[in-house]
């Protein structure tokens, strides 16, 4: 049996970290990803699509987002199952209420396990019917005996806290072939207690600079007792931190030979570091020449003046005097962002001094 698992899309998410014309545009491309499961799931012969909860960010969905994602999932080749999490808990003007589902989607309602019957598997489920369930939803559950396999998809944290924390003996006792997890944003790989297989498949896209790389869902394939599963890109633009060491070097050169290891969809943070001269880094040239590259591009300058910052401190003028000020600041201060605070205002000073662009 072939069964595709995808959890935490968290459809119209705020994306906070970009301009308003490209949150809009994310918001557009997260939608897509609805397409291009059903297109996966087709194309893998996919018998069952188990959804593990935060499939909105919030009770809030537009309405282009719940129109697009009843015609997708209707349009599945096969059953699909969801199961509510903390972001989209199932209650009073939840989305999940307030629409008109296709036949072959079945929404799990009540935080009690219920039970779906299928030709070739039962599907259990729970959902969240709020914000936080501190009390895990599995506790006391074990799957009756039953020659088809048992799978049950849910929403909650095997490592604890308030979100359903799931332990792995409730796990083990659960009887069944595979729990289909929600919840963390990062693939865990496929796990095993007892004779119960466990995973989280990671958000099929990321969101933000917490969620870097590849993302995807997983395909699972079962028989016999046995589980595989293959994690499988799904995302259209990737984050990445990429770090640019330019101690020696010209900067921008350095940028952009670090870049390189970007595509052009990407959303990136160029993170400069090591020493440069008392010119410093330029970000706002940096950034006019680069980010047109990239989908987005930030800089984040925690370079350091080289030692010849210092070299006419003490001297007998205003340069001197004004350098002495700041290394005597510069020597005292207990924490590293204070010293490259201190730093970037010598550079501001004696940018002033050359009547230089600062």
């Amino acid at each position: 049996m072939r069964i595709l698992h995808a959890a935490d899309f968290h459809l119209d998410s705020a994306f906070r970290g970009l301009s308003a014309e490209k949150a809009a545009q994310r918001r557009r491309e997260s939608r897509e990803l609805l397409e291009r499961l059903r297109q996966l799931a087709e194309e893998r012969q996919a018998e069952l699509v188990l959804l593990s909860g935060d499939l909105f960010d919030s009770a809030h969905a537009y309405r282009e987002t719940l129109e697009q994602l009843s015609r997708t999932l209707g349009a599945m080749p096969c059953p699909v199952c969801i199961a509510p999490g903390n972001h989209d808990p199932y209650g009073p003007g939840s989305p999940y209420r307030d629409m008109a589902w296709p036949e072959n989607v079945h929404i799990f309602t009540s935080p009690a396990p219920s039970r779906l019957e299928l030709e070739h598997c039962v599907v259990y489920g729970a959902a969240f019917t709020a914000p936080r369930q501190e009390e895990s939803l599995l506790r006391g559950f074990t799957a009756p005996e039953d020659p088809r396999p048992s799978v049950m998809c849910l929403h909650g944290d095997v490592n604890g806290g308030p979100y359903n924390p799931i332990t792995r003996e409730e796990i083990a006792a659960s009887g069944l072939a595979y729990l289909a997890l929600g919840h963390v944003h990062q693939y865990s790989g496929l796990e095993r207690t007892g004779n119960t297989y466990y995973a989280y498949p990671g958000c099929p896209e990321g969101r933000g600079f917490d969620e870097l790389g590849e993302k995807g869902v997983l395909l699972l394939e079962m028989e016999g007792g046995k589980v595989s599963a293959e994690l499988i890109p799904l995302c259209r633009r990737c984050y990445r931190i990429l770090t640019a060491d330019v101690t020696g070097r010209e900067v921008r050169q350095a940028a952009e030979e670090t870049l390189a290891a970007a595509g052009e969809e990407d959303i990136v943070r160029l993170v400069l570091t090591g020493e440069t001269d008392r010119r410093g880094v330029e970000e706002g040239a940096l950034l006019t020449a680069l980010a047109p590259r990239f989908f987005s591009l930030e800089i984040r300058d925690e370079t350091r003046m080289g030692t010849d910052l210092w070299s006419r401190a003490g001297e007998d003028s205003l340069r001197g005097i004004f350098l002495q000020e700041l290394k005597n600041r510069y020597d005292a201060a207990q924490e590293e962002s204070e010293k490259r605070k201190i730093a970037m205002a010598a550079r501001f000073g004696l940018a002033a001094m050359d009547d230089r662009d600062w």
